[in-house]
């Protein structure tokens, strides 16, 4: 039973003894103890979930590596070797409340005959996949049910090169998007001799139409962007060239990585908010998921080799990955005052992760087809990234 089911209950039970009491109580105590019944929810709701910090948390993860079959080998990385396993025994803990786990019912009760998709790049597809894990979980306690077998999912849709994704749930009528992409503007990659070059064109006023076609049909667009913008990049608008990151061309102006996204951005949440053809949307921009390289980048040696969470003081908050979510932060708060029929968002989860350098699967990830390179992006899965449906849940049901 959620919180609120409880508060209206003992409210209901109270009232009831109110009624049928032999002695008259006076009103305004009655409405003094409802107010009372109700602060824990209203405390719940005014809370903080981003500003927190990691506790120890013994209970085993709900779900594992072998429960959980649609785990990719990349992100399976106990399959892979990881020898430690007390990366798993912690939790998110806000400040001025607490954050409930995932619960898979819940979840159904609340996307019930409606469509979420998530749309970004790789580490996305990594949150989906958590997703997936936590809605197909067993677990042996009594709040937290295992999925009927008709809440599997049946997979109705897969691009040519396994990028983009949708599942349906028949059971509850939901259904689950991942849409890949790189930028959410339209990009353009420059090519040398027919090769490709790895720097892309980003045109401004133009969305990918990878989502933006599907956008009239969800409901809840979880939005994620960064990791591409971390390359020679060339951003346009209206056919003409405006600036460019890390290229250092003549006459031409010099972005900042948080400033270019930032402009993207902006236009993304303007375009969601002026959609005439969809629905009372809920967007949810994911704000920056950071990498931990130490000792070198991810094509110089960098590895992430830690065991346990690093501590509020420990996290740099003048970083170029704190500015990043900063920006993501103020451009949501900005299209609020001005949002048409639509609800804006954010699941600010990079403080949380800025503590979890023992998250990512580092050496563990089976580098297939990159031998000798560590992947300090993407999280193991079970890991420190189902948090983040953790506070995707505590989102909904504040707008549920």
């Amino acid at each position: 039973m959620n919180r609120f089911s409880y508060t209206v209950g003992l409210i209901v039970i109270f009232s009831f003894f109110i009624l049928y009491s032999p002695k008259t109580s006076n009103l305004s105590n009655i409405v003094d103890l409802h107010q009372q019944l109700l602060i824990p929810l209203q405390k719940e709701e005014r809370c903080d979930l981003f500003s927190g910090h990691w506790v120890q948390d013994l209970r085993d993860s709900q779900y594992t590596n072998v429960s959980c079959p649609s785990i990719p080998e990349s992100k399976n990385c106990f399959m892979q070797g990881r020898p430690d396993s007390g990366f798993l025994q912690w939790r998110w803990k806000p400040d001025g409340c607490e954050l409930p786990r995932f619960d898979p019912r819940t979840f159904f009760e609340i996307v019930r005959g409606k469509t979420m998709a998530f749309i970004g790049d790789s580490v996305a597809r990594n949150h989906v996949e958590s997703l997936l894990c936590l809605l197909s979980s067993v677990s042996s306690c009594d709040s937290f049910s295992a999925v009927n077998a008709e809440e599997m999912p049946l997979g109705i849709y897969k691009d040519t090169e396994d990028r983009s994704r949708t599942w349906y749930f028949p059971d509850s009528n939901f259904t689950l998007m991942v849409i890949w992409t790189r930028f959410l503007v339209l990009d353009e990659e420059r090519l040398i001799n027919g090769s490709a070059t790895g720097v892309f064109d980003l045109h401004l006023d133009k969305m990918d139409k990878s989502w933006a076609n599907k956008l009239p049909e969800i409901d809840y667009a979880i939005l994620s962007d960064a990791h591409w913008f971390f390359r020679k990049n060339y951003l346009y608008e209206n056919g003409k060239k405006i600036g460019c990151i890390f290229c250092g061309d003549p006459g031409i102006k010099i972005l900042e990585i948080d400033s270019a996204l930032q402009m993207v951005i902006k236009v993304v949440l303007n375009y969601i908010n002026n959609c005439k053809r969809c629905r009372n949307i809920l967007t949810v921009l994911r704000t920056f998921s950071p990498a931990h390289f130490a000792n070198g980048a991810w094509d110089t040696g960098g590895s992430c080799n830690r065991t346990h969470p690093l501590g509020e003081k420990e996290i740099d908050l003048a970083s170029l990955d704190w500015k990043i979510r900063s920006i993501q932060v103020e451009e949501i708060k900005s299209v609020r005052p001005v949002a048409r029929r639509k609800t804006f968002e954010v699941l600010d989860i990079t403080m949380a992760m800025l503590m979890r350098p023992d998250g990512h699967p580092n050496s563990y990830w089976g580098n297939r087809w990159m031998k000798g390179y560590n992947d300090c992006v993407h999280w193991c899965l079970p890991g420190p990234i189902d948090a983040w449906n953790d506070f995707l849940i505590a989102l909904l049901r504040r707008h549920g």
